[in-house]
This record gives C-alpha cells, sequence and structure tokens, in this order.
C-alpha cells in the first residue's frame, strides 16, 4: 500500500516544525521534505529549506532531533528533496548544485531516509546528444556515493521548459522514455530511478500509464501534481510556443490527469512507496490561508483513490 504525503516546498515560511506540525494534523503519513541549501530561491517554489543538509551531516543532535520530531507526530520522511541544475553551464553553480545534492544523499543516509530526489539537469544551450554527454561526466560519480550510502535518487521527469528564461532546451533533461532509457542504459544502478509526475505528460502529448508499467521497476517515488491544457490556447500558439502559453499547472483534480487511471496503474504494479502532493497552482498563492486551502482540496480529492 503506498504511503500517502505532501511536499514540503509549498510551505515556504513555514519553520520544520510548523510543516511537519501542518502535514500531521491534515492526516499525512509522509513528507517530501524541501531541503534547497540557505539563500534566495532562483525560481518560484525552489530555495525552501525545512532540513539543513550540511547540519544533519555535521551534528549528531539535530540530526537525533529531525527523526524524533517527525516520528513523534507519526510520520515518516519519503525524501529529501532538492531540484537544482546540476549540469548548469554555468560552472560555479554547477558545482554548488552537486555540492548539496551530495551533502543530501549523505544527509539521507544518516536520517535513515534512503532518498534523495532531483533533476539530472541539463545545459539549455545544448542539445540532447551534447547532454547526454555532460551526464555521462557528471552523474556516475553521484550515484556511486548514492550505492555507497544505500540511498536512491529519484528524478523528477519535469522538463523544467516554461518561459523564455528556460528556452530553448529546458534544464532537466530526464523527461521522456525515450530519455530514461539511454540514461537507465548508461547507469543501471538500483539506485537511479523516477520520481514520477504525470502532469508533465499531459502537455508534452506522452502516455503516463504506459510509463507507470514499463518502468515500474524504476519508480521510486511520486508527484500528485496536475495540469490543465487549454486546447484553444494551443491552436493559436502551437507547440513551439512557450508551454505556460497553452498550459497551467493545477492542483489535483482541477486539471486533465485522470487520476482514477494513474493510481489505478499504481496499484496495478504494486507500488507500495510514497505519493505526496506537489502544489504549484497560481489560483492558491494570495495567502497562507489559500495554501492550506489548496493542500486541503488536494487530500480531499486524492482520498477518493487512495486508502
Amino acid at each position: 500500500m503506498m504511503k500517502f504525503g505532501l511536499l514540503t516546498a509549498i510551505l515556504d515560511g513555514w519553520s520544520f516544525e510548523e510543516a511537519v506540525d501542518t502535514a500531521a494534523e491534515m492526516g499525512f503519513k509522509c513528507l517530501e521534505v524541501a531541503c534547497w541549501p540557505a539563500g534566495k530561491a532562483e525560481r518560484r517554489y525552489a530555495g525552501v529549506s525545512h532540513i539543513d543538509a550540511e547540519r544533519v551531516c555535521a551534528d549528531d543532535e539535530y540530526a537525533k532531533y529531525v527523526k524524533d520530531y517527525v516520528a513523534g507526530k507519526g510520520m515518516s520522511i519519503s525524501s529529501l528533496a532538492f531540484y537544482p541544475n546540476t549540469m548548469d553551464p554555468d560552472l560555479e553553480k554547477r558545482s554548488s548544485a552537486i555540492a548539496h545534492l551530495k551533502a543530501l544523499i549523505k544527509a539521507s543516509q544518516k536520517l535513515g531516509v534512503g532518498m534523495v530526489s532531483t533533476f539530472i539537469g541539463r545545459d539549455q544551450h545544448k542539445n540532447l546528444e551534447e547532454n547526454i554527454e555532460l551526464f555521462k561526466e557528471i552523474w556516475p560519480d553521484i550515484i556511486a556515493l548514492a550505492e555507497d550510502c544505500g540511498v536512491k535518487v529519484a528524478i523528477e521527469n519535469c522538463p523544467m521548459l516554461f518561459g523564455a528564461d528556460q528556452w530553448p532546451g529546458g534544464q532537466n533533461l530526464m523527461c521522456t522514455p525515450v530519455i530514461y532509457r539511454k540514461l537507465f542504459e548508461i547507469i543501471p544502478s538500483p539506485n537511479f530511478g523516477l520520481n514520477f509526475d504525470p502532469s508533465h505528460y499531459v502537455w508534452q502529448g506522452l502516455d503516463y500509464l504506459k510509463t507507470v508499467y514499463e518502468f515500474k521497476d524504476r519508480i521510486f517515488h511520486i508527484h500528485f501534481k496536475d495540469i490543465k491544457l487549454y486546447p484553444e490556447k494551443l491552436a493559436e500558439c502551437g507547440v513551439l510556443a512557450y508551454p505556460l502559453d497553452y498550459m497551467s499547472p493545477k492542483i489535483p483534480g482541477l486539471g486533465d490527469v485522470d487520476w482514477g487511471a494513474f493510481i489505478s496503474a499504481l496499484n496495478d504494479i504494486r507500488f507500495e512507496g510514497c505519493a505526496v502532493i506537489e502544489v504549484e497552482d497560481k489560483a492558491f498563492e494570495s495567502c497562507r490561508e489559500d495554501i492550506l486551502n489548496s493542500i486541503r482540496l488536494s487530500k480531499r480529492y486524492l482520498d477518493n483513490f487512495i486508502i
């Protein structure tokens, strides 16, 4: 039976304790905890840090406190979350992202979580073949560390291609089944898999049900997020436009994902990992109560499909 939880990135401004308490009060069983390094966010929903990974590695008392606080609320941590661009063309940013990701892997081991969720990254100005070569340079070392630590690395399939700042190639290579196959062939490690989000398939015209069945052994973690496609806008601007010109992220139930079919497929493959709500809906951002309502509404809807 899958565990139902929440990604804490939407709770920007909440303390670690407040985020845990909020999720526990709503009845969630697990948390994907946002663990960006301290500092200003470079984009929406990034830069949030509810656990300090470097401090976990260095401070046994802090690590124990984090573990005990979550367990005391009857929950578990599903994954430590950090979604950077580890293949950024800016070498300083790339190096910083890789260093923090490695710290998360070590922190995940120390906390007994055993999972880190992230992006592969991408140099948006290079073509697919050049990015695959870059992947070969960067990622074997990261996955080798994960293997040594007994930690699984779950890559979200978001293309990170929404507007002009991410054009033309996007900032995350691992976004289609064709590319999954290539990267899993390069790094066949059982510690390397997917944090699968069906919403990104809606606007790309991909089949998320087929992916569930084909990659069932590589799906480590699930994101519950929706996307609304606007056919009338797509008919005007076409698929080569910025994706946000013809689609919009939504809370589950307000977009075009067939949640009954998707969760049925997860049940078919006997998925027993963690599936968490990821809120990125601009309609629920005006105040803290709106944010809380977005989580409540998402959970209420998905409770129809999850025991």
